[in-house]
């Protein structure tokens, strides 16, 4: 039972994402890869954060647009300095919006189609969050348990793109006592998690003020590629 909650739980964050995130009811552009762009078959990248290192290996065979969207995000210092702004032990830890408003605002329509999950998402694994059809955009999470149950959620699943392949510890140990995020823009500080709408509009001096055990990157450089 409690699984199943936490699965509720996380569609229910993941769908406040679409009203937060600037992309209600299919506002949100698809975008495709970048004319010119090539992105390696594979590569790693490496998470320095407040706990240590986690090295994530892209899969591109998973999820080709997903894999893109990391790569750009990666290149682009996009997480440098972002928090783990959820985290729920045993199940996931998600993270990716930036702690500046102005990158954010950005960010906030720029979508990826919906690609079939070619893999679980077993431990370990990281995949977008999204708030229905085409809006998988910069927010993802790893997968601390294995939650293979989003595989088919809603319909469309969740399409891991990438995997933690040193440093699991790492992402055990991220802080997780601020539990769930608000379902509002006005939580409780201290008493549960920050809302994603007050983060995307504020960034880190929101975080700071009522969440400031929150884990975060201090960088994540791609460290290793194939093509």
């Amino acid at each position: 039972m409690k699984s199943v909650r936490r699965l509720v739980l996380f569609a229910v964050a993941t769908i406040s994402v679409s009203s937060c995130a600037g992309f209600p009811f299919g506002g949100c552009k698809q975008e495709g890869p970048k004319a010119g762009a090539v992105v390696p078959d594979s590569f790693v990248v490496t998470f320095e954060t407040s706990r240590g290192r986690f090295d994530v290996m892209a899969h591109k065979p998973w999820s080709p647009l997903g894999v893109g969207r990391l790569y750009e995000l990666v290149q682009s210092r996009h997480f440098d300095d972002a928090r783990f702004f959820r985290v729920i032990k045993d199940f996931a830890a998600q993270f990716g919006l930036s702690g500046d408003p102005k990158v954010n605002d950005a960010w906030s329509a720029r979508c990826i189609a919906d690609e079939p999950v070619q893999h679980p998402n077993t431990r370990g694994t990281l995949s977008y969050a999204q708030a229905g059809p085409g809006t998988r955009s910069v927010q993802m999470f790893i997968n601390i348990g294995s939650n293979t149950s989003l595989d088919t959620l809603d319909g469309r699943g969740f399409p891991p793109f990438g995997q933690v392949v040193l440093g699991m510890d790492v992402v055990d140990s991220l802080y997780s006592g601020y539990g769930d995020v608000a379902p509002r823009s006005g939580p409780q500080y201290g008493l549960e998690g920050p809302a994603q709408d007050s983060i995307r509009l504020q960034g880190n001096a929101y975080l700071m003020r009522g969440w400031p055990k929150l884990d975060y990157i201090k960088t994540a450089r791609v460290v290793q590629e194939w093509k």
